[in-house]
């Protein structure tokens, strides 16, 4: 039964009765059901505590379980997840959302982004995958100007946030809670990407080149909030830098994670603002020291007086060699909406073993594309304005790092990004995914039809040929 595709064109996918008699039944039985005793997000009493999880086992929800990638990032299939959510709680999540943004459907009048601080609203849900249950997962909605966009347009295929044991408070059964060794995800909803396939080949690319990024893979969601399943749509479920991606690819999660967003975020000396790199690990120590030391590395006068004085410090509290690669990569798939063009997307770890500053990247939906808002970098970053992005332009400006980028790009473009083996990915993909995109819903999907999809995945493969001919033109010229 988990294998139901729905007809594009329809409002609401309708569930097998076998799917909506055993959901019918959880949600009466465990107190998730339409009461209107049940808490909200706007109340602080919780009434839903009378249930015994009695899906659990270690290997699927236990904290003691190592991460199970194979079973979660899985590239050879798409896989399901159903949420359900009461009703009563499904509508504060939309309330929270129109509070912010506005009446569903209506766009502000502006084409500025509404500034907010606040996160949309968490509620519990209860999450299926593969016939087992999880039990009063947070989830919310999440995104920055893709939320608002898609809610204005009046399309209900958000991301989500989900977190395993937010609620473990007020639930002592799911107490340090896991999805397979995983406590949280995002789950994307590939705004503005008709391919569906910009985040997860931009994470393949990253990955294969040895640079850390988080895990991908395909998923389906369906949403229960009082009328049964309905299809949300195709998503890319991402793993969470915060959680395993510093725990797994670091020797260990105990460095400072920082996720530097907008002000301070470009580096520009002088600037620094602790209220600009928010701290994801060890977020009770007060110290940044590390950010400052990584400033006063980037603008110290030896970089004119001294290049290899420079360079030494510089390479103590920051992995240079890894922004290199990391900039090879990135200008090579063409990703925008990052360091560069926008103080936002990427994350700081201070990594355990040498103490050095490591750059990884974060929400590649708009990626693979020249882009909007200047666009794209060239790779000689001829186009970047070097006052306001001094990471890159004076790494760049030294010519020994120089050397190294074009080192890299020439790697990445022969083996992690080689034409004719990212045209295959993309043939790949597409295969496994047509089904599901082209099944996709109106109000529920960011396709016209399904032309949309087969045209996008063909400007991909024609983006690929492009970028080898502008790494050799680069690489030439040099």
């Amino acid at each position: 039964m988990f294998n139901l595709l729905p007809t594009r064109g329809a409002t609401k996918v309708l569930p097998e009765l076998l799917l909506m008699l055993v959901l019918g039944s959880i949600l009466l039985v465990s107190g998730c059901g339409n009461s209107t005793t049940e808490t909200t997000a706007t109340t602080s009493e919780v009434t839903d505590t009378d249930f015994e999880a009695t899906d659990w086992s270690e290997e699927t929800h236990s904290k003691s379980a190592d991460p199970n990638f194979d079973e979660v990032f899985d590239d050879t299939q798409v896989k399901r997840f159903d949420f359900v959510i009461t009703a009563e709680r499904w509508q504060s999540m939309l309330d929270d959302m129109s509070a912010t943004y506005g009446e569903f459907g209506q766009p502000s009048g502006s084409p500025a982004l509404i500034d907010t601080d606040e996160d949309p609203v968490f509620v519990p849900a209860e999450v299926f995958y593969n016939g087992t249950r999880w039990y009063r997962v947070g989830i919310r909605f999440k995104g920055n100007s893709s939320l608002q966009s898609s809610w204005q347009a009046g399309i209900l295929k958000l991301a989500f946030k989900m977190d395993f044991d937010e609620y473990e408070d007020d639930y002592p059964q799911i107490d340090n809670q896991r999805f397979y060794g995983f406590k949280k995800f995002s789950l994307k909803n590939n705004y503005d990407d008709e391919s569906f396939m910009r985040e997860k080949v931009s994470a393949d690319v990253f990955k294969n080149a040895g640079i850390a990024i988080s895990h991908t893979a395909f998923y389906t969601l369906y949403v229960d909030h009082g009328n049964g399943p309905e299809y949300f749509g195709l998503y890319t479920l991402v793993e969470e830098v915060d959680n395993t991606v510093i725990d797994t690819q670091f020797s260990s999660d105990n460095g400072n994670l920082y996720k530097p967003e907008d002000g301070s975020a470009n580096f520009v000396e002088g600037t620094f603002d602790s209220a600009d790199f928010t701290k994801k690990t060890n977020e009770v120590d007060e110290d940044w020291s590390d950010i400052i030391a990584l400033f006063d590395a980037l603008h110290d006068s030896t970089r004119i007086t001294d290049p290899a004085i420079w360079r030494a410090n510089l390479e103590d509290v920051f992995d240079v060699d890894g922004f290199l690669k990391y900039l090879a990569v990135n200008g090579i798939i063409q990703n925008w909406d990052t360091y560069g063009r926008m103080p936002h997307n990427y994350y700081l770890y201070n990594n355990p073993d040498n103490g050095k500053l490591t750059w990884i990247p974060w929400d590649n939906n708009e990626a693979l594309q020249d882009g909007k808002l200047g666009g794209s970098l060239a790779l000689n970053f001829s186009d970047l304005t070097s006052s306001q992005w001094p990471l890159i332009a004076k790494i760049y400006a030294d010519d020994v790092y120089r050397a190294q980028y074009n080192i890299y790009l020439s790697e990445v473009i022969s083996n992690a990004f080689e034409s004719s083996s990212i045209q295959a990915t993309y043939d790949y993909y597409s295969t496994l995914i047509a089904p599901y995109a082209t099944a996709e819903l109106s109000g529920y999907s960011f396709l016209e039809n399904d032309s949309d999809f087969y045209n996008a995945v063909n400007t991909l493969k024609s983006h690929a040929t492009s970028r080898a001919t502008a790494v050799s033109t680069y690489l030439n010229n040099q």
